[in-house]
């Protein structure tokens, strides 16, 4: 139990750095970004993808079932 808390953990501060700065990047819209510009620039960037691996750590540590070995 104390491993899944751990991964949704990880998992909700991956996706919340992600998020930040997703958002934080959508300021190149107001200096005359497009935004087909704006997703080709964030999909070349490591840590907006943090964002979806966050997420994808928190559904798995939510929904993998438990499987315990004690009689």
């Amino acid at each position: 139990m104390a491993v899944r808390i751990i991964f949704f953990l990880i998992g909700y501060w991956l996706a919340v750095y992600g998020g930040v700065i997703t958002i934080a990047y959508l300021n190149l819209l107001t200096i005359g970004f497009g935004f087909k510009e704006y997703l080709e620039f964030i999909t070349g960037r490591v840590e907006c993808y943090l964002l979806a691996i966050g997420i994808i750590i928190i559904t798995v540590s939510i929904y993998i079932p438990v499987t315990s070995n004690k009689p």
